[in-house]
């Protein structure tokens, strides 16, 4: 029996892109529960701090926008699961989407290890 070497490496093609898809779902789902834990350290009070809470809720719905995009890439497409599951406050499904101003730093109030710079 003949090997199919162009098969053979179609396939091998397709199981390492399946495989980045699904590192890169798992990456996305947890900058997702980073940016929403951080967002319920810092909670709604007169006492806080509203422009870091905004900040908070924005980097939390981008966080919430790439794991969703990322999950439709994969053929995920029940966004009400996600927002279930993961306990997603109204405010950041409300701010889901691109971040308006992009900033490569996160604020020290947030922590490096909390939220990541923007992907794109």
């Amino acid at each position: 029996m003949a090997l199919d070497l162009p098969r053979s490496g179609y396939v091998t093609l397709e199981y390492e892109i399946a495989e980045e898809r699904a590192s890169a779902l798992g990456r996305l789902g947890r900058r997702l529960e980073a940016a929403l834990t951080a967002l319920a350290a810092c909670p709604r009070t007169t006492n806080s701090d509203r422009k870091i809470r905004d900040n908070l809720v924005e980097q939390a719905g981008y966080a919430l926008w790439l794991f969703v995009v990322q999950r439709e890439a994969c053929g995920l497409n029940k966004i009400d699961h996600v927002i279930q599951v993961y306990g997603v406050p109204n405010e950041v499904v409300a701010r889901m989407g691109p971040l308006a101003r992009p900033s490569m730093h996160p604020t020290k109030a947030m922590g490096a290890e909390a939220v990541l710079p923007p992907m794109f």
